[in-house]
């Protein structure tokens, strides 16, 4: 159990039967009346966001969460193999735990978010940028570059990615995972 006002960022806690991350929160002392706790609370299972007030000294139930890294291996229908990377254990995770899936690459090395004291996988996230190459995308033109339009590209992992005209097909670019929008070449 903790108290309202020790949640912080990344403040894991169990309410109402579904876990939630502290995404943000401040701590709000008025004028008038009681200091409370204003938070965004992010659900792990679904992901939606919800606001919540805690009164200071209301008792929370916290959860101990452990952050480790795994390699990703393959595909194994719905689920990817991944691999711990100090015990050589290898664990399946549903496509839909994992936060940037459709970039990911064997060899991949994500981080994987489990509940400590169950051992039950909560989620897993890509790091926010990753390199991929262009398996296909239309011919560049030469003075492509004065417009800021763009074309569909599919890179080595089989999704499409929205480039610039100039990039063209062979060439490795930066992906943001978390939206899979283009960040830039890479030489």
């Amino acid at each position: 159990m903790i108290n309202a006002q020790d949640i912080k960022n990344g403040t894991c806690i169990r309410m109402d039967g579904d876990l939630y991350f502290c995404i943000e929160f401040l701590h709000v002392k008025p004028g008038k009346g009681n200091t409370f706790m204003r938070t965004k609370l992010k659900n792990v299972v679904d992901g939606r966001v919800l606001e919540r007030r805690f009164n200071i000294g209301e008792k929370l139930e916290d959860v101990r969460v452990e952050r480790r890294p795994y390699q990703y291996l393959y595909m194994d229908g719905a689920d990817a193999i991944f691999m711990n990377q100090e015990t050589y254990e290898q664990i399946p995770i549903s496509k839909d735990l994992i936060t940037g899936a459709d970039y990911m690459k064997e060899s991949d090395v994500v981080e994987v978010v489990s509940d400590a004291s169950t051992e039950t996988v909560l989620f897993a996230e890509m790091p926010v940028k990753t390199t991929l190459k262009i398996t296909y995308t239309e011919p560049g033109i030469k003075g492509d570059t004065a417009t800021n339009s763009l074309k569909p590209a599919t890179v080595e992992t089989g999704a499409t990615v929205r480039v610039p005209l100039f990039v063209n097909e062979g060439e490795t670019i930066e992906v943001d995972t978390r939206g899979g929008s283009y960040q830039g070449r890479v030489r």
